[in-house]
């Protein structure tokens, strides 16, 4: 079955693949890699959330917009290379959370992003992580998630 009927049957879509906010590229291929510049959770041309967590978005939020952002990196590698198929595994995520002081539970906020690739792609999807705290993020997102996968 293809990642895309997977997506499908739990009730998700790709978006269309991002346009970049700024002076870069979506994507960078070099070999058999492919570098997704960071996400954030765009639905539709409108932010899921903004803000910080967990004051001004709580954890229920952050797990969507982290969701947000997965689907977005997909639609910009399947954008590179054709299709979701030619994944071979995810190799890295750099998941950053826009926290208030002394908030440590990034890693509960990656977790979305990293049990919905699992779920997508099996252990092609298990990864290395980075789950980091940030006092800003780009457009006021409270996530931002950028990808290397293998092709």
């Amino acid at each position: 079955m293809s990642i895309e009927s997977t997506l499908a049957e739990l009730g998700l879509s790709l978006p269309p693949a991002p346009k970049p906010a700024g002076a870069y590229i979506p994507t960078r291929r070099t070999g058999n890699l492919v570098f997704v510049a960071g996400q954030v959770p765009l639905a539709a041309g409108q932010m899921v959330a903004t803000g910080s967590v967990p004051s001004q978005v709580n954890m229920e939020t952050a797990h969507k917009c982290a969701v947000q952002c997965v689907l977005n990196g997909l639609a910009a590698i399947k954008a590179e290379v054709g299709s979701l198929d030619a994944i071979k595994q995810f190799v890295r995520l750099g998941v950053f959370v826009c926290s208030d002081a002394g908030f440590t539970e990034q890693p509960k906020v990656a977790n979305a992003a990293s049990e919905l690739l699992v779920k997508l792609f099996g252990d092609k999807g298990r990864h290395a992580r980075a789950a980091v705290g940030s006092v800003a993020l780009p457009l006021g997102s409270p996530v931002e998630i950028e990808f290397i996968v293998e092709v």
